[in-house]
């Protein structure tokens, strides 16, 4: 196909001659231009330097991109390529960035980008050959439960494929501005200059780092296939020998870079596996059932935790957490005072309330640190236990910090029993359903306690941490437990209890502020703006970026207009949108081409409608 070189030049003109006019007259750029080497895209221009940026997509051929098939000739290699260009290429366009007048004036990014390898929008594979269309997944049959051992290297689902892909990138550009006056130069630098400088540098193979990239791709799919392999050996998480599970800080997510220890399996606990890349791998594997993880302060017992809670994510290469892999379906639940809750079921953990109030619909807009623990884990079995198949069909896993749990609700011991009869306490502490959990639900819990020793009467194994290094301890646990018997009683009854299904009223989801029909915002990873509503998400500690939120946002305004229909359960209805996005990919949740977009879990989906303060259930 013939290019047409003065496409380039007019919108260089373009911006030339809108120097100096109102900023509004930057609208006029919009439309698509060829270059050289690829095409440029003018979806949305900012009305104002200090307003939300322009959006504009690259779209490279593949003649000049030219990335081999085998970079992108599964699912879960493709996912991580995109990955891998997202952080070149915002790499690349932050250098390239800077100050350029007022406001978010000079500014191109593509998104922000933490330690988790995401399925994003900021970057496609296309078929630019063809129509310049995005490539649409395809599902594949659902795999039964109980038959979850994969081939090495296949994942879950593929992806239509018709030959070699280009590649789609989306930015964000801040149009450089003096006040309110366009600065017409430095936008021609920008677009003309600038992002041909991003496309050479970040979107052809020949200019990248060959091994990063293979590397990028094969721990990606590696770490998927050691998480389909999990049920194979009856396992909910494996640690890798070797692994670098401290942080820097609080607020700095990278491995630890001054003398880490490496994590080593307990003999009694190591098992092998064969990747489908990086070959032999050994490790320490979680197995189903209660684990009880112990251990004195500042011994790793909550950073082990914190890494197994997200291993349910794919991490880059250096992480250090590369290969610890967790059951799709782990959630960690905590306290939450103050929350809002909508109609929960928490009667297996709370009944009896004073003035005789009902816990089968239990509705309060201050939950207090048990009534929030119990509705946090009544939420997750309520939106867990479905038909979706990626979960792995076995169930959920529960992870539990007494760091962040209510002591009442965790545990009450002979003595309290003692003091307080049964008959005016309404919990039914978790040690005495734990168990319950697993022989009921077929959900397995991994629980950090440093205080109670009660806990090994329940506990199926039990791991010490000793600096950062675990012990597998369960025999000296239990004869320490048969040894010195607590002597307290078992309450809750011989049955888990009741998971209700509850049917959310599409009214009640109303994303409408003021003359607009739909107003969405996010700040930061903890809260979404949701219509008139401020969604606090705080505590939903496996939510990992921004874009995450944003995505959420966009799917439940989806959700209520596909699938609310005050019959359909929460449950179903995150199976369908769910599957709408695995099989048409995120783009479904938006109208227009937006690349700061990432792929969320269904727990997150419904931890978010279930905190909504308007919410109301049938």
């Amino acid at each position: 196909m013939l290019i047409d070189m003065s496409n380039q030049q007019i919108l260089r003109q373009k911006l030339l001659d809108l120097d100096n006019r109102n900023y509004k007259a930057y609208k006029d750029i919009l439309g698509s231009y060829e270059f050289p080497d690829f095409t440029l895209i003018v979806d949305y221009v900012q009305g104002d330097p200090f307003a939300a940026p322009t959006k504009i997509r690259v779209q490279v051929p593949h003649r000049v991109a030219g990335f081999p098939q085998e970079l992108y000739s599964n699912r879960s290699r493709e996912i991580a390529l995109r990955d891998y260009l997202s952080r070149q290429a915002d790499a690349v366009a932050r250098a390239l960035g800077g100050r350029r007048g007022t406001g978010k004036s000079g500014s191109i990014a593509v998104t922000k980008m933490g330690q988790e390898i995401l399925e994003r929008t900021s970057v496609y594979l296309i078929d630019t050959e063809k129509e310049n269309q995005r490539e649409k997944p395809i599902p594949a049959k659902p795999i039964p439960a109980g038959n979850l051992a994969l081939e090495r290297g296949k994942p879950r689902m593929e992806t239509a494929r018709t030959g070699p892909k280009g590649i789609e990138l989306r930015l964000v550009v801040g149009l450089p501005a003096s006040g309110r006056r366009i600065l017409g130069r430095q936008g021609a630098q920008m677009l003309c200059d600038d992002i041909p400088q991003i496309v050479r540098r970040a979107l052809k193979y020949e200019q990248l780092d060959a091994e990063a990239c293979r590397r990028h791709v094969e721990t990606a799919e590696d770490a998927d296939w050691l998480r389909e392999q999990l049920p194979s050996k009856d396992l909910v998480a494996f640690v890798a020998n070797g692994s670098i599970l401290p942080r820097r800080s609080g607020v700095d997510d990278r491995p630890l870079a001054s003398k880490p220890i490496p994590f080593e399996s307990a003999p009694e606990l190591e098992v092998e596996f064969d990747l489908p890349n990086n070959g032999k791998i050994k490790g320490m594997g979680i197995p189903a059932g209660v684990t009880l993880i112990a251990g004195g302060g500042y011994h790793g017992k909550s950073t082990l935790l914190r890494a197994m809670e997200l291993g349910v994510y794919n991490r880059v290469p250096g992480d250090g957490r590369e290969f610890v892999v967790t059951h799709p379906g782990a959630v960690k639940v905590r306290a939450e005072d103050g929350r809002s809750v909508v109609g929960v079921d928490i009667s297996p953990f709370i009944n009896q309330l004073p003035q005789g109030r009902s816990t089968a619909e239990f509705t309060t807009e201050n939950a207090s640190g048990s009534t929030s623990q119990a509705a946090n884990i009544m939420e997750a079995l309520e939106a867990g236990l479905s038909g979706d198949a990626a979960l792995g069909g076995s169930g959920l896993v529960l992870l539990v910090d007494e760091d962040t749990a209510a002591t009442n609700f965790m545990i009450r011991d002979r003595r309290m029993q003692e003091l307080i009869s049964k008959d005016r306490e309404p919990i039914v502490p978790f040690i005495d359903k734990v168990r319950q959990l697993y022989t009921d639900c077929g959900v397995s819990t991994i629980l950090v306690m440093g205080g109670s020793g009660d806990y090994f009467d329940v506990a199926d194994l039990v791991i010490a941490m000793e600096n950062f290094q675990p012990n597998e301890v369960t025999s000296k646990a239990r004869a320490i437990a048969k040894e010195y018997a607590t002597g307290r009683t078992a309450e809750g009854g011989e049955e888990f209890g009741n998971i209700k299904q509850r049917v959310p009223l599409p009214a009640s989801l109303d994303p409408s502020r003021g003359r607009r029909d739909v107003r969405l915002k996010v700040r930061d990873v903890d809260e979404v703006v949701f219509g008139n509503e401020d969604v606090d998400l705080a505590a939903v500690e496996q939510l990992v970026s921004a874009d995450q939120l944003r995505a959420i946002a966009a799917a439940m305004v989806y959700a209520k207009q596909q699938y609310m229909d005050g019959y359909r359960s929460l449950a179903e209805i995150l199976d369908a949108v769910m599957e709408d996005i695995r099989s048409r990919s995120l783009e479904i949740l938006v109208p227009f081409p937006e690349g700061d977009l990432a792929m969320f879990r269904r727990f997150e989906l419904a931890a978010a409608i279930n905190r909504l303060r308007t919410l109301e259930i049938k």
